[in-house]
């Protein structure tokens, strides 16, 4: 996890095309130019960064199940709820599901555990788009780095 390039997902660890679901990890830096604003002497990932780690999460698990043919853009959340503090160092599993997807948009439930007891969790919509231009093979290598994609795919 780098946050202040919001790269949030550090690995893939399931995508269950069947269930629509998908499982990802995330490990907090121990230090970041983040924790220096949130809080000094206190650093907590902020909410907003939590709830990109969600969408991120949701948007590689739209990705996945329509194998890159569009870009998934966050367009709403709802219903986000945050029970408890994330620190420096902490090992997150985030968990999203498809819960709609047609006529251009995605609908996905997600969550994120640490140690199996839930942290935070939100709906998310997703305006389904053509790639921007170049967009597609970036985020395919991104993809392929955090172990979405095979070396050999596409």
């Amino acid at each position: 996890m780098r946050l202040e390039y919001f790269e949030m997902i550090d690995r893939v660890t399931l995508l269950d095309r069947e269930a629509k679901r998908i499982e990802v990890t995330s490990t907090v830096p121990m230090e970041s130019p983040v924790f220096e604003g949130h809080f000094p002497g206190h650093p907590l990932v902020p909410g907003v960064l939590l709830t990109e780690t969600m969408a991120q999460a949701s948007g590689y698990l739209v990705l996945g199940l329509t194998d890159f043919a569009h870009m998934p853009f966050l367009m709403m959340i709802d219903k986000a709820r945050f029970r408890t503090f994330v620190a420096p160092g902490t090992v997150m599993t985030v968990t999203a599901h498809l819960e709609h997807e047609g006529s251009g948009y995605a609908v996905t439930k997600a969550r994120i555990l640490v140690e199996g007891k839930a942290i935070c969790d939100a709906d998310l919509r997703f305006r389904i788009m053509p790639f921007p231009p170049g967009m597609d093979e970036l985020m395919r290598a991104q993809a392929r780095h955090i172990g979405l994609l095979s070396s050999e795919a596409a």
